[in-house]
């Protein structure tokens, strides 16, 4: 007998278990996302560091492409040097053909004049006598003298001009070299600023997956939170800490509008959470982790469920909360809005809403990996509720 009423007792005793997720799963995500976000710091410090990197090679990748730019002016300047120099010593060549060619004339004439050393005759019987020989022979060591004078000036020019000729063309490799030097070395910094600048792609990519798995581990903790949270105020509402109430058979008397909001909620009862999911038409394909689910989100829910209703409302919670007057908890109807805050005296920290249905219940779209269903509306972060404008 005694052994029947302690099992009858244990039966009738509200369970003590700690609901699931448990307190550790709460404090393992946290965890979770501290590793994630410390993750996420030293990537951006990375990050800071390549960029950096990145300016200072791009700094030395336009210095030596204006290197290069001064080299190939250079190299330009001495090839109009040395295109110059070429010129100079063609005329010098040319100059020289000339005069030597005037001496030879001059020479062929001068022999056969006098073909040698002048005779008696030439010189007593000649016009003027032997005076008039002399003037002429002394005309025509002038002319000798001058052609001569001109030769050598011819020589010296030629070869002035093929030593401008010879340091032109040094100059002009010399300078092809330099250039070539300075087109390597541009080349060479343009390589490191590419290499570079993938280093900052690969680290920005790194970085975009550590964020996003940072976002997946708040999602995750967030959700659990609430979820312990719920399970949590379940346990205090029900005596027996039973799963989730079902719907009503029957609402309690409420506004027109918000009757058909809660029950056009009530109709999408098991469908997946999903997060970014819903729109006035029902539910939708979400985003991020939402993005391969058909669904809900919390807001999502509302927006659908008061569009029934012909009321738009954003697809916001915190955005929600001021779409109207705000009823105390003694005044709620069915359809109205219950809002849950990290703060509760707080509306900027809201983080859930779910549409009451009266008797102390919502139906709401709750968090990922759950589906839509019926709880308990007043849980420990209950934060006030709202009555959607529009016509009551």
């Amino acid at each position: 007998m005694f052994g029947v009423l302690a099992v009858t007792v244990l039966l009738a005793a509200p369970s003590t278990a700690d609901p699931a997720p448990s307190a550790r799963d709460l404090a393992k995500s946290k965890r979770d996302v501290r590793a994630r976000a410390a993750e996420v710091g030293k990537i951006n410090a990375a990050l800071a560091l390549a960029d950096g990197r990145l300016d200072d090679l791009n700094d030395e990748a336009e210095t030596a492409v204006e290197r290069f730019n001064g080299a190939r002016a250079r190299l330009e300047q001495a090839d109009r040097d040395y295109q110059a120099a070429l010129g100079r010593s063609a005329k010098a060549r040319d100059r020289l053909g000339q005069t030597r060619r005037d001496v030879a004339a001059f020479a062929a004439r001068a022999y056969r004049s006098d073909n040698g050393y002048p005779s008696l005759v030439a010189v007593l019987g000649g016009r003027g006598g032997p005076a008039g020989f002399l003037e002429r022979a002394s005309f025509m060591q002038v002319l000798a003298n001058r052609k001569n004078f001109a030769l050598d000036q011819e020589k010296a020019a030629h070869g002035i001009a093929d030593m401008f000729e010879k340091q032109s063309r040094r100059a002009l490799g010399t300078q092809r070299e330099a250039t070539r030097a300075t087109a390597a070395a541009r080349e060479a910094a343009s390589a490191a600023v590419a290499h570079q600048r993938a280093s900052v792609k690969q680290i920005q990519q790194h970085k975009s997956g550590l964020v996003a798995a940072l976002g997946r581990a708040r999602a995750r903790a967030a959700g659990l939170r609430r979820a312990r949270e719920a399970a949590l105020a379940q346990k205090e509402a029900a005596p027996m800490g039973g799963a989730p109430q079902a719907a009503p058979a029957a609402l309690p008397k409420g506004s027109a509008l918000g009757s058909v909001a809660a029950r056009a909620a009530l109709k999408w009862l098991g469908t997946p959470y999903s997060w970014g999911g819903g729109t006035p038409a029902g539910p939708s394909l979400g985003i991020a982790q939402g993005a391969r689910t058909v669904g809900f989100d919390c807001s999502g829910l509302v927006t659908y469920a008061w569009a029934r209703a012909g009321i738009p409302l954003t697809h916001y919670a915190t955005a929600q909360y001021n779409s109207g007057p705000h009823p105390t908890r003694d005044q709620l109807r069915p359809g109205d809005l219950v809002f849950f805050a990290h703060n509760p005296t707080n509306p900027s920290t809201i983080h859930h809403v779910g549409i009451y249905i009266g008797n102390g219940q919502m139906v709401e779209a709750p968090f990922t990996g759950a589906r839509v269903r019926v709880s308990n509306a007043f849980r420990p972060d209950y934060a006030g509720a709202t009555r959607p404008a529009g016509p009551r």
